[in-house]
């Protein structure tokens, strides 16, 4: 007769004990480890958010200077047109005509040699885009961080993962939130 190996009751005990150790052990890493994630992913979200900031830093003076310049330099070519214009009503004869109209063409031509198109309006309609567009990408990447902070919170303050994440100092992490009085619009006034 064959003897069969059965196992004792202790030897089942020490299994089950082994396999709850394994299966605590694995849960406890594979949670840290999704803290470490959230945690690196709440961290990558607000640097895209200053990133964003810096973007606006550094395109919106640019922007604006070039804007200006243009309506200056229109506003310089419309002022000269004018003034040779002006001159012509103070014309005598039609060769004072003929040189003032010569004049005002040569203005003209250098004037476009140099900007060969007058556009401070289209200017204004860019930079008015660019801006937009600039607080538009602003706002996603903070609606994106909020939502980074929101998984990492939730996780952390979830049980279990909640006593690892105080075992190992994974702190709150606050989401963005507006400057006090950024609720009330403001107002447009031109000078």
């Amino acid at each position: 007769m064959a003897k069969k190996n059965k196992l004792s009751p202790l030897a089942i005990t020490g299994i089950i004990i082994a396999l709850v150790v394994v299966l605590v052990l694995f849960t406890f890493i594979g949670t840290y480890n999704t803290l470490v994630q959230l945690d690196e992913t709440v961290n990558e979200k607000w640097a895209n958010v200053q990133s964003a900031y810096q973007r606006r830093i550094d395109l919106i003076p640019n922007l604006v200077a070039t804007v200006q310049g243009a309506a200056d330099f229109e506003k310089e070519l419309q002022t000269q047109v004018t003034a040779m214009r002006s001159g012509l009503s103070g014309a005598k004869t039609p060769e004072d005509l003929e040189l003032l109209g010569t004049k005002i063409e040569s203005a003209i031509n250098l004037v476009f040699e140099r900007y060969p198109a007058v556009r401070a309006t289209e200017n204004f309609l860019s930079l008015q885009d660019q801006l937009e567009g600039t607080e538009n990408r602003i706002k996603t990447e903070r609606d994106i961080y909020n939502a980074a902070v929101k998984s990492y919170s939730v996780k952390t303050r979830t049980f279990p993962s909640n006593m690892i994440a105080g075992m190992f100092g994974f702190e709150k992490r606050d989401p963005f939130e507006a400057d006090e009085g950024a609720d009330v619009a403001p107002t447009v006034e031109f000078s």
